[in-house]
């Protein structure tokens, strides 16, 4: 077992911490989940040592919650990972339609990803001024819309304990 890297300002500043945090963890996380397998790395305090979980089953059922939180990466997952404007998917960022200079605020209704050059050639304008539209008006998404998109984007690595718990694109056993 390697222990994690640490960068030199964590070390300086959280040394002290560790004992706390590791009994911080063991209490509000293992009395909620049950670890099902581990990474081969380890955190350490001067006393204890504990492998990283890979696995975790929940002990008890979480409802979880019917409207995501506002994020870069649940905006860009709602659009698809491409910009709503000319359809490029990379160099990402999120545009307003409604230009915060002008009032418009950062919410599920006016925020939509779009690349750099058209983020740049729409500028402070409005969708009607600029001309350009995007190809899906911003809504509000549901979790379960998240995850459909999600589907269409499997991670582009996946740890080895994790393939016995995770069924992509395998036909199962009867």
């Amino acid at each position: 077992m390697s222990p994690i890297p640490m960068s030199p300002l964590y070390r300086k500043i959280a040394w002290r911490l560790v004992p706390f945090l590791m009994l911080l963890y063991m209490v509000a996380f293992l009395d909620r989940v049950n670890i099902v397998a581990n990474y081969d790395k380890a955190v350490h305090s001067p006393s204890f040592e504990m492998l990283l979980p890979s696995v975790v089953s929940l002990k008890t059922f979480v409802r979880p919650s019917t409207h995501p939180a506002f994020t870069r990466f649940n905006v860009f997952l709602r659009d698809r990972f491409s910009c709503q404007y000319c359809g490029a998917d990379d160099d990402l960022t999120f545009d307003h339609l409604l230009p915060r200079s002008r009032g418009g605020q950062t919410t599920w209704s006016n925020v939509v990803a779009a690349c750099s050059p058209c983020n740049l050639r729409k500028g402070n304008l409005t969708p009607q001024e600029a001309r350009m539209f995007p190809a899906q008006m911003p809504f509000q998404p549901t979790v379960h819309h998240l995850h459909r998109n999600g589907r269409l984007f499997p991670p582009n690595y996946l740890h080895d304990s994790w393939m016995d718990y995770l069924y992509w694109d395998s036909e199962l056993e009867p």
